[in-house]
């Protein structure tokens, strides 16, 4: 077979073109623990088992556990296969009341030696506030608290303080302008991080998709619950209405307006590992509890929240 001189010159180039050309960058493996935040029991650890969770955020309070029942907890979770990603601890850290900034740093302190014990690597609430005070104020104080009172026990038991971006609570962290001016007063210290809930940006109209893009790299626990805006009210009352009715509320995953598909695309590109856990606080699937545990309403809304969850989020997650 005779090879023209101009099929040769067409193949050398293609191989030059080749080779000139940078290797596709590859996106890193997306293995998120898919889960709930709840009330610690050994029928809620059972039914998220069976239900084909991986992980939880634990609602559990240290008062009143000894060593031996924080080791029967440990032991239950284990068997079970759940991995805890972090407990919900809220309050106000700063508050301007002495004594009762003093209660809430010392419940913290034991809420972190029970992480460690527990083997959890972090605490979730809220960052703290000091209402009507500026915010650089407001900042560092919040830093001196956390340098003066907590860092020696988050760096003893290996535990993170995460703020969630709750509006309702005590916190600054609430969105991209305090997690900015926190992070950069904080020095980027590897003891905070984010607790990431796209259902609190929704409703002050911050787009968290954006939001999660830009600080990715804070992010080290997920909440996965949605928000839907009550247009019909919001357009007859603004977003200050003077009889106080809501015009949002809070629904599971997939009922509300959260981008969930650019939401986790975010997640993917940075090779997000951490939990998500979902935070049912739609008030069409409760009441939430009876006797500590899980009503069955309560757990049709997880159930049905990880059957939409199912087709966005990896099979080996869940």
């Amino acid at each position: 077979m005779t090879i023209s001189r101009r099929a040769l010159l067409a193949g050398s180039s293609v191989a030059l073109a080749q080779a000139q050309t940078p290797p596709r960058r590859r996106v890193p493996s997306w293995t998120p623990k898919l889960g709930v935040l709840g009330n610690y029991s050994e029928a809620n650890v059972d039914w998220v088992k069976a239900e084909g969770f991986t992980s939880m955020e634990l609602n559990l309070s240290p008062k009143g556990l000894d060593d031996n029942a924080l080791a029967a907890i440990k032991d239950k979770l284990a068997k079970a296969g759940i991995w805890v990603s972090s407990l919900n601890v809220g309050g106000n850290h700063i508050d301007p009341d002495p004594a009762k900034r003093e209660e809430m740093n010392k419940h913290t302190i034991e809420c972190i030696e029970m992480c460690g014990k527990l083997g959890i690597p972090a605490i979730g609430g809220q960052s703290g506030t000091i209402k009507g005070q500026p915010l650089a104020k407001q900042v560092d104080e919040i830093v001196r608290v956390y340098n003066e009172r907590y860092f020696k026990y988050c760096e003893q038991h290996k535990v993170k303080i995460l703020w969630e971006n709750y509006v309702g609570g005590p916190n600054i962290a609430t969105g991209p302008l305090g997690w900015e001016a926190l992070f950069k007063a904080f020095n980027d210290s590897p003891n905070v991080g984010l607790q990431f809930d796209p259902s609190h940006l929704i409703w002050q109209f911050i787009d968290p998709v954006q939001a999660a893009r830009d600080f990715a790299t804070k992010i080290v626990d997920v909440h996965l619950k949605d928000t839907e805006i009550l247009w019909h009210i919001l357009r007859r009352t603004g977003i200050q209405p003077v009889d106080n009715v809501r015009w949002w509320r809070f629904r599971i995953p997939g009922y509300g307006s959260v981008d969930w598909k650019g939401f986790f695309t975010v997640l993917e590109e940075v090779g997000y590992a951490g939990a998500l856990n979902i935070e049912n606080e739609d008030n069409f699937f409760y009441p939430n509890y009876e006797q500590g545990n899980f009503t069955e309403q309560f757990k049709r809304g997880f159930h049905t929240a990880h059957e939409f969850l199912k087709t966005l989020v990896p099979p080996l997650s869940a």
